[in-house]
Order: structure tokens, then C-alpha cells, then sequence
């Protein structure tokens, strides 16, 4: 058996380690409680203890749903041109409550927001080599819902656009 084939070898920590290893992680950058919770069964530490690291991270300002889902929500939205739909099914993933999701996606900028879906459709429009505009229409709608972009918002640009 070589290197690459052991097993990921779990680390034990004891709670006072696991919290100040957990405060680094969390200062690198912004993390959901499930994202740290993780982390923490990863390291070997028992359920009673995560959840106390948990409330401490909490407590000292180290994990803040709500600041976490509006720096995903912005960084996936300007960075991966990510739609709202598909935004809010990745929060949901991290088990953030509904009202935090909701801040996070009202955060976007409405013209922002269509701007950037204006965008999607142009570079996508640009690909597409079909000569069939029927299709053509398909593939560019299509395209822009598997982003995360609104059904009925993606039809609409597309229908006042000439494709």
C-alpha cells in the first residue's frame, strides 16, 4: 500500500486545541456553522464537544450565519455568475436558515442582477452555432437556468431579444 492509498487519518483534538484551530479556519475566511460543525467531527471531536466549540465560535463572533450567506451569495453571484435559484438550493446545502438566505438574496442588486444575466445570454448567444432558432433559443434558455437564473426571467430576456 503506497501513499495515496491510506485512508484520510482523522486527528484527534481535545476541545481546547479544536477551538483554536477552528478560529483560524473561520479567520481565513467566512464559514457556515455546518461548514465548521464539519470540520470538527473531522478532527475527532464528539458531538457534545462541537456543539460547545460551536456556540463559542458563535459567541465570539467567529461564525455569523447571516454575514456568511450575503459574502456567498455576493461572491458566487459576481465571481461564478451564479442566478439566485441556483444560490439559494447551495445555502440550503449548508443548512443556513430561510430568513438568512432570504438577506443573502436580497442583497443582489436587481439591475445588477440583469445586467449579469444580460451577459450570460450575449457570451452564450456567441458559442452557439445553430441555425435554428428554435434550438438556439432552447440551448441559450437553458443555459442560463442551469446557472441559477429564473425560468420565467431567462424567457422573458430572451423573447425581447432577437436570438
Amino acid at each position: 500500500m503506497n501513499f495515496y492509498d491510506k485512508e484520510k487519518v482523522k486527528k484527534i483534538y481535545d476541545k481546547k486545541t479544536a477551538f483554536l484551530k477552528a478560529q483560524q479556519y473561520c479567520a481565513y475566511q467566512e464559514r457556515s456553522q455546518q461548514e465548521v460543525r464539519d470540520k470538527l467531527y473531522e478532527w475527532g471531536l464528539h458531538k457534545d464537544d462541537v456543539e460547545n466549540v460551536i456556540v463559542d465560535l458563535i459567541g465570539e463572533n467567529f461564525i455569523n450565519e447571516e454575514r456568511f450567506a450575503i459574502a456567498f451569495a455576493l461572491g458566487k453571484f459576481r465571481i461564478k455568475k451564479w442566478g439566485k435559484v441556483k444560490i439559494k438550493n447551495e445555502l440550503k446545502t449548508h443548512k443556513v436558515s430561510s430568513y438568512c438566505i432570504n438577506k443573502a438574496i436580497g442583497s443582489i442588486d436587481d439591475a445588477d442582477y440583469l445586467k449579469t444575466l444580460n451577459d450570460v445570454i450575449s457570451k452564450k448567444e456567441k458559442l452557439i452555432n445553430e441555425q435554428n432558432k428554435y434550438k438556439k433559443f432552447a440551448k441559450i434558455a437553458n443555459y442560463a437556468i442551469s446557472k441559477g437564473f429564473e425560468n420565467d426571467l431567462v424567457k422573458e430576456l430572451l423573447s425581447n431579444k432577437e436570438v
